[in-house]
Formats: structure tokens, sequence, C-alpha cells
């Protein structure tokens, strides 16, 4: 026959309950899946002002930054504020926009997710080591790399890449 649990034991396990779920779900929102609310239209095509994206905060612990990923960083002339742009430019690397078109090392890159073509000649930027190059998607609405005072986003100041939209729900995915 099994027991029947006084009314404040029951009290007790309820609140133990909600102490040890709400521990869990403050581990995991700070240190492995972010979630996020873009307030601007600076990666649109890709993101939407006001979608809500999930980011993966732990990636980068087990492997190297890439070209063309979407990442959730902190501001190099604004700290605190998030940004959420696509790394362009790797460490070392030499960046030159011209004629609206983005060369990396002498090379021409095309660029798929852009709405429209960019203007203006840009740098060129030597991304320094330990350090990124950012564009938003949406190049001619973007405060990015090319106008910030500090250029460069260290790699420490990176919290995460960007990779599904969870909000609208009908534009719900995986994001590239």
């Amino acid at each position: 026959m099994e027991k029947e649990l006084e009314p404040r034991e029951t009290v007790w396990d309820w609140i133990r309950t909600l102490i040890f779920a709400a521990v869990i779900a403050y581990l995991i929102s700070h240190f492995v899946i972010g979630v996020v609310l873009v307030p601007t239209g600076s990666m649109i095509p890709t993101i939407n002002i006001q979608d809500r994206i999930l980011s993966n905060r732990f990636i980068y612990h087990f492997r190297e930054i890439r070209r063309g990923e979407i990442v959730l960083f902190y501001a190099p002339d604004k700290p605190g504020m998030i940004y959420v742009k696509r790394v362009i430019g790797l460490p070392g690397d030499e960046v030159v926009i011209k004629d609206g078109n983005l060369f990396i090392n002498g090379q021409e890159i095309q660029e798929d997710y852009l709405n429209e073509p960019m203007r203006g000649d840009f740098g060129p930027y030597l991304v320094p080591e330990g350090h990124y190059f950012m564009l938003g998607d949406n190049r001619n609405s973007s405060n990015d790399s090319r106008f910030w005072d500090n250029k460069y986003v260290s790699k420490d100041k990176i919290i995460g890449k960007a990779f599904f939209r969870i909000f609208p729900l009908n534009k719900m995915g995986f994001l590239r």
C-alpha cells in the first residue's frame, strides 16, 4: 500500500521540481541555446525585423568560425549591444568592396543571399588575427564593419551561431 504524502511534503516536492527546472532552463539558455529577437532589418532577406532566432552558444568551442555563417556578437562600438551579422572576413583576410562587388584575398565572392547589388567602394580591410569582418545581408541598409570605429569583432565577443528561426511560425526553419 502506498503512503499518501502530507500537504507540506507535496508543496516541498513541487518547489524542488520548479527550482530544478529553473536552473536547467537557465543553464541551457546561457550556455547551450540562446533566443534573440532581431530588432532591425540589417539582415533582410535572410532574417527579418521581429524574427526570433536560436543561436548555438557552444559550437565554437569545438570548431572554428566559418566564412558565411550568421553569428551573434557583442557590438565593438556599443558595449552590451548584441548584433546579428554574417561573417565575411576571417583572420588574415583582405576584404575589398569595389563597384559593389565583394573581393576576399583578390577573389570575387558570389553572394546569392543578397536582395540587391551592394552600392559603393570600401576597403581594403586587413582582418587582424583573432578577429572577423562582419556584414549585414541588407548591405545598403546595414550598420556593419564598414562603418564601425572598431572595424573587427574579436573572437571572444562572438556569442554563437544563429541557426534556426522560431518565429514567425510560417517562416520557421534553418538559416543559411
